[in-house]
């Protein structure tokens, strides 16, 4: 290859990195992806990723035994979010450039044309998507009526907030205390002045697509990888999340107490079980959304978050809770790799949905704001359940890879 040719593909490698970060893959994963797709190219790539920047050095061979260092970079990136229609098109692109279909220009040009933010119309379906994920997960939480519509009208806030903030970076930093903040709030008046409210489910429900249970579940994976330097900025910038949201409402209730607004216990029953299945189809369709699935995908996302949700059920029905998610994270993991072997798609269309009602977001959560309110038995409790959910989930996904091996790539 003459040096504007090499120049070219080490273009085309870091471009398909940086976008693969952007829309979520892990850093195992993506460094298997980069290192494979370099080698197609005629490259030899080493790289590093972080959630917050990637290290690529492109060698050639000396005249010794030892290679010599052609060209090292190191691009700064901000922590992806999934976006699996993004992510399918831009492991298209990479198939079609390692098989020779398009040339490496035409790749570029390609990465180029993919939009980094949704259109006006999808921006508002999420932020419409923020109130029935809450709502679902009121009533999987066995709250009653009012719980479910409070959670769902609090969640719709929390989701206008949240597309707000994509726009203005000085709000993004304090976005989920902020959030906690206001819905605790929004959740105690109604408590207080309308109906009786399960006040703790109504808060934890309306900040839930806010909970970094994913980037937990990530990072474990990650540092069970040995990917050390990238699992342990991951779990840091997960506990920091967990930390603001935890922070928020523990200022709101000081609030609420110092203005003496103290909802009465609620008193009303719960939905019933037949609210709680059409809630986790409604459910299934939200995540589809917030997760950006493309059109053709969204069947298949809701019916993995549903068989994510009813295997975890059935094991923890047969057996115990713990034995339930990790039963669930293999049959995940393990049909997320079937279908990329299969499809030549990422396997995250199925494998990230399959697994979202599974991670330990609201358990951390939970456990933050009992630390931060003094119940120090209760917190220490939630926080051990909390690495007992984890372990399992992460346990269950590894198994799955044995199971079924995982393509080249996603």
């Amino acid at each position: 290859m003459n040096p504007a040719e090499t120049s070219a593909r080490m273009a085309f490698v870091v471009e398909l990195a940086r976008r693969l970060h952007q829309y979520g893959t892990s850093a195992p994963r993506l460094e298997q992806a980069i290192d494979s797709v370099s080698a197609r190219l005629g490259l030899s790539c080493h790289s590093l990723s972080t959630p917050t920047s990637i290290l690529f050095s492109f060698t050639v061979e000396g005249r010794g035994a030892q290679p010599l260092a052609e060209h090292t970079q190191v691009i700064r990136v901000a922590p992806g979010q999934d976006d699996l229609r993004n992510l399918c098109a831009v492991n298209d692109i990479a198939d079609r450039v390692t098989d020779g279909d398009i040339d490496i220009a035409e790749g570029l040009r390609r990465l180029g044309e993919i939009r980094d933010r949704p259109g006006r119309r999808r921006r508002v379906l999420e932020a419409l998507s923020y109130g029935i994920a809450a709502a679902v997960v009121a009533a999987l939480l066995h709250g009653s009526w009012a719980d479910f519509v409070a959670a769902a009208g609090i969640g719709a806030v929390v989701g206008v907030l949240a597309v707000v903030c994509e726009t203005r970076p000085r709000l993004r930093p304090a976005l989920e205390a902020l959030c906690a903040l206001i819905a605790t709030l929004l959740a105690t008046a109604i408590g207080v002045y309308v109906v009786p409210l399960n006040l703790r489910s109504v808060v934890l429900a309306s900040v839930i697509v806010l909970l970094p249970g994913l980037t937990l579940t990530t990072a474990v994976r990650e540092l069970s990888t040995q990917h050390l330097v990238s699992g342990m900025a991951r779990f840091a910038g997960a506990v920091t999340t967990l930390i603001k949201l935890a922070f928020g409402a523990v200022v709101a209730d000081q609030l609420c107490q110092l203005l003496g607004l103290a909802p009465p216990p609620p008193s009303l029953p719960p939905v019933p079980a037949w609210a709680e299945w059409l809630a986790l189809a409604g459910g299934s369709f939200s995540f589809a959304v917030l997760f950006r699935a493309a059109r053709r995908d969204i069947p298949l996302v809701m019916a993995a978050a549903v068989l994510g949700y009813l295997i975890t059920d059935l094991g923890g029905r047969q057996f115990t809770p713990q034995f339930g998610v990790f039963l669930a994270g293999l049959c995940m993991g393990a049909l997320g790799n079937g279908y990329a072997r299969r499809t030549r798609r990422p396997g995250s269309v199925v494998r990230v949905p399959g697994i979202i009602l599974l991670v330990p977001g609201s358990v951390g959560f939970l456990s933050l704001s009992a630390l931060a309110q003094h119940d120090m038995f209760p917190g220490i409790s939630l926080a051990v359940s909390l690495i007992g959910i984890l372990a399992c989930l992460v346990a269950g996904l590894l198994f799955g890879d044995l199971l079924v091996a995982p393509r080249r790539t996603l």
